[in-house]
């Protein structure tokens, strides 16, 4: 019975996932991001599961990475495709139900649909972390749980930051695309970054998660969710700076 909690957890993950889908293609944000975050709560607490409980598995490694890709691949392609259509004129879709069926008047924008690479992206990333064996302490491009919280971020300092200086820079399409091609190429690099799995508490084998940790509590503190790009920037910098005084 006990192999199964850890397989419960992954599946409220992609339960979650399947709720911020749905309130995502609805704009509602704020409601997907609540969603997102327990996702990703049930994400890393259902691999924690599996190490204590010593019941570690191969289907609960694929069933995994197709929670994430629910949770941390579609619904951050969806935030962004939302984000790039309020930046240009979206053409009118009727909601007639005959319309609908029918599929007639149906119309779309192209350049919001470059946000799903986003999701494309995670894809790839996700299918490459289950064949690749030498990610165990440690991460090869940036996980898609952190690309999420980046993506997601966005709307949230709209609506919490209210700064018309953030936004107007937030809101530019050039901006959102050039966030869409980074994600992806994040995502898929080979930077190598640090894992935040604790092997022991000992501060001297875990320095740099424990400094990691009290730095992004006081950025969440002072900056709120503008906090979020920082931290992930500040996640980079510390996993490069860390591996070349390994080196």
């Amino acid at each position: 019975m006990k192999k199964q909690i850890p397989n419960a957890l992954t599946l409220l993950n992609l339960l979650c996932g399947c709720i911020a889908t749905i309130l995502a293609v609805n704009s509602n944000f704020v409601s997907a991001a609540i969603f997102v975050f327990l996702g990703i709560f049930f994400d890393f607490f259902d691999g924690f599961a599996a190490r204590k409980l010593n019941v570690q598995s191969e289907l609960g490694l694929q069933l995994d990475s197709l929670a994430d890709m629910v949770t941390s691949g579609l619904v951050p392609g969806i935030f962004m495709y939302k984000l790039l259509s309020l930046t240009v004129d979206m053409p009118e879709i009727s909601n007639d139900w005959d319309s609908i069926v029918r599929f007639e008047g149906f119309k779309i924008a192209t350049l919001p649909l470059l946000g799903l690479l986003i999701t494309l992206a995670s894809a790839y990333r996700l299918a490459q972390f289950n064949i690749d064996e030498d990610q165990q302490g440690f991460f090869k491009g940036l996980p898609t749980p952190a690309n999420t919280l980046l993506i997601i971020s966005i709307p949230l300092i709209i609506e919490f930051q209210n700064s018309d200086a953030i936004n107007a820079i937030i809101l530019n399409k050039w901006f959102l695309i050039g966030l869409t091609f980074l994600s992806c190429y994040l995502l898929n690099s080979g930077i190598k970054l640090f894992a935040l799995k604790f092997k022991n508490y000992s501060f001297k084998d875990n320095a740099i998660r424990y400094v990691f940790i009290i730095l992004c509590i006081v950025l969440l503190i002072v900056l709120q969710f503008a906090a979020i790009p920082i931290i992930i920037l500040l996640y980079i910098i510390m996993s490069v700076l860390d591996n070349s005084t390994s080196k």
